[in-house]
């Protein structure tokens, strides 16, 4: 398989580095797997993915290596297990938490905003009510004061995405922004929704009624929504992310 491999490396006139810069994949697994040696892969499922991206770089069909592959190592990866509700299991350091220094601040100064404001208009008010109560003459220069609407503001883009997806289902949106990305989406009862190449600027949407678990190949590529709201985590590029969300907001829990 590794010969295969490399061999049709070798016909594309293409360097290691080369097929590294374009799949993301480090250099020391592209020649690790050119030689079948899978144990920089970081497991089965990993190593299934970063066949497929070599493959397709080179210009092989990447199912029949896979098949190989999986027959060689004791058949296909096992659904990954089920991580608890909007936890997903992280290869990388623990997310940074919110900071609520800065939050309480900006609520401390919108509050004082909001009084000043509403003390000013009442005494603007109060003021010119007893020029009209004692007889003086209202300024027939001046310019007119602009009528306020009394629709709300436009609602969020985020807000807006969240309503127009459905409320009793879990929905995940995928776009490759910056490269491609191998990409795994399975359904609550483990049926495989999609396991390929997502190219540079295509976008997949996946729902399920209770679950979708992710695997990204390259996580840094990702611009991910789920149920109509941006996650915000920063995904390094190249490395590997395995998520599972559920129904509600993915910043819960």
């Amino acid at each position: 398989m590794g010969q295969a491999l490399r061999e049709a490396r070798i016909a594309a006139r293409l360097t290691v580095d080369e097929v590294s810069a374009s799949t993301r994949v480090r250099v020391p697994i592209v020649q690790a797997i050119e030689q079948d040696d899978f144990s920089r892969c970081g497991g089965d499922v990993y190593a299934r993915g970063h066949i497929r991206m070599l493959a397709g770089k080179v210009g092989l069909d990447p199912d029949p290596l896979i098949a190989r592959f999986d027959a060689e190592h004791g058949g296909r990866p096992a659904p990954t297990p089920a991580a608890p509700l909007f936890e997903a299991e992280r290869i990388r350091p623990e997310r940074r938490r919110p900071n609520w220094t800065a939050a309480m601040v900006a609520a401390i100064v919108a509050v004082i905003g909001f009084v000043g404001f509403t003390m000013f208009s009442g005494g603007d008010g109060d003021t010119k009510t007893k020029q009209v109560a004692e007889g003086s003459e209202p300024d027939q220069n001046g310019a007119k004061p602009t009528p306020t609407t009394s629709g709300g503001a436009k609602p969020a883009e985020s807000e807006s995405a969240i309503a127009a997806v459905p409320h009793d289902k879990v929905t995940v949106k995928l776009s490759a922004t910056d490269g491609k990305s191998w990409i795994s989406a399975k359904a609550y009862d483990g049926k495989l929704l999609y396991d390929g190449i997502l190219d540079e600027g295509d976008s997949k949407t996946f729902q399920d009624e209770k679950r979708i678990d992710l695997v990204l190949g390259n996580a840094g590529a990702i611009e991910l929504f789920v149920n109509g709201k941006k996650v915000t985590d920063e995904f390094e590029v190249g490395q590997v992310e395995r998520l599972s969300y559920t129904q509600g907001d993915p910043e819960a829990g």
